[in-house]
């Protein structure tokens, strides 16, 4: 039998914590009997403080240095747990992403893993290692070190798990799993026992954070068992699986809030046949992730375009859009929005719940800026100072305590 494990920054956040991850390991080992990888982030916090640094001497850093320098984060971690299971018996080593075959697009900081080749981390397991690989990170074909993005290390995890055809993947943070909102806003949130490879999709895309919505369609793709835990805790997590595996499908599962929002509008745009296409293409090149659009009917040959980016990429975006200025009137950028998202596979088969939503929302005097849907999905774009009260009043108005 062989699993996968993946730590996050939380589970290795000091010496003590990594002896408790050191502790589950072993534990893991003497009653599964099985091999085991395991992937680790950066201790919480260290990414966000190389960042800093990195922003100390420029708004936007050269990318490739940045990865060199994010990098070093989980190659640390990696190595302190290699030493930490050494010191108590346990053969380790720890791999960083080039060690472990990871292959990626020569794409820096955002990088997509291409292959893997299992080949080394295959004959360290057949020698009976806990093999620790540095999560977040791989290297393109030129031998360039690139990082995968926020939240990569589940990605690495979910990869190693499918290339190495792992029985199970689990994905330790420091919650008992995957809840129906965000337990420090609303106290009333229930963990999910089971939830559709969908769903959990949907709401990794809209702000949950327990889990990469890019790790979720890998784990989907490849059929991977995927489990959310805590490390600090025996609880038995969720499981994210096939929606067919799911006996009773609620209409509503979760809601989501994503607070690294900005709302983009540019008025009075040519309304002419390819301007949109340029726009976006032009944020496209750039690898900035354009989220809700609308665009307003044409009046006097112009129309208004308002779109959702990462708060994170504002700057890069007003770098990009510089030269559209002689084709519109103003670009306005507005960083005090959140994006509020219920998701749920009943939706497929239920009328009524995008106005239930509305109504609850009506009620409590908050106004929605801009909608988007898809078929188990309702987004809406409120003030940042009304996102947390409008998770609240969703999770009420659909009964998710219950």
């Amino acid at each position: 039998m062989l699993v996968v494990q993946k730590y996050g920054g939380t589970s290795m956040g000091g010496c003590d914590k990594i002896q408790n991850v050191r502790d589950r390991i072993i534990q893991t080992k003497q009653q599964k009997k099985c091999s085991l990888v395991v992937v680790v982030s950066a201790m919480s916090g260290e990414t966000d403080r190389l960042l800093e640094y990195a922003h100390f001497f420029s708004k936007l850093p050269d990318t490739r240095e940045l990865d060199m320098v994010l990098s070093s984060g989980e190659r640390i971690t990696s190595a302190l747990l290699a030493i930490a299971l050494n010191a108590q018996g346990i053969k380790a080593i720890s791999l960083s992403g080039r060690g472990a075959g990871i292959v990626t697009e020569s794409m820096h900081t955002k990088a997509r893993i291409k292959h893997i080749d299992t080949q080394k981390i295959s004959q360290l397991l057949e020698q009976d290692y806990v093999v620790v690989v540095a999560g977040f990170q791989g290297v393109d074909e030129n031998g360039e070190v690139t990082t995968l993005g926020r939240g990569g290390s589940d990605l690495s995890a979910v990869a190693l798990a499918g290339a190495l055809q792992a029985d199970l993947c689990e994905i330790y943070t420091d919650v008992d799993g995957i809840y129906t909102t965000d337990p420090r806003i609303e106290s009333k949130a229930k963990k999910i026992e089971r939830i559709s490879y969908d769903e959990m999709l949907e709401l990794a895309s809209m702000g949950a954070k327990v889990l990469l919505n890019r790790s979720v369609e890998l784990a989907k793709k490849w059929g991977v068992k995927l489990v959310s835990k805590n490390s600090f805790s025996q609880s038995e997590g969720t499981l994210i699986t096939n929606e067919e595996d799911i006996m009773e499908k609620p209409i509503v599962s979760g809601v989501a809030l994503d607070k690294n929002q900005a709302r983009v509008s540019i008025a009075d745009v040519l309304d002419r046949p390819g301007i949109a296409a340029e726009i976006f293409g032009a944020l496209a090149q750039n690898n900035i992730n354009v989220d809700m659009i609308v665009q307003t009917i044409g009046r006097d040959g112009k129309t208004d375009i308002d779109f959702t980016i990462p708060q994170t990429e504002v700057e890069l975006t007003k770098k990009v859009l510089d030269r559209f200025h002689d084709y519109v009137q103003s670009i306005e950028y507005d960083c005090d929005i959140a994006k509020v998202s219920i998701v749920g596979v009943g939706m497929k088969s239920h009328s009524g719940v995008a106005s239930t939503a509305f109504n609850a929302l009506a009620k409590d005097n908050i106004n929605i800026m801009m909608i988007g849907t898809s078929e188990i999905k309702i987004s809406m774009v409120v003030n940042i100072k009304y996102a947390e009260l409008a998770v609240r009043t969703l999770h009420d108005v659909y009964h998710l305590d219950k």
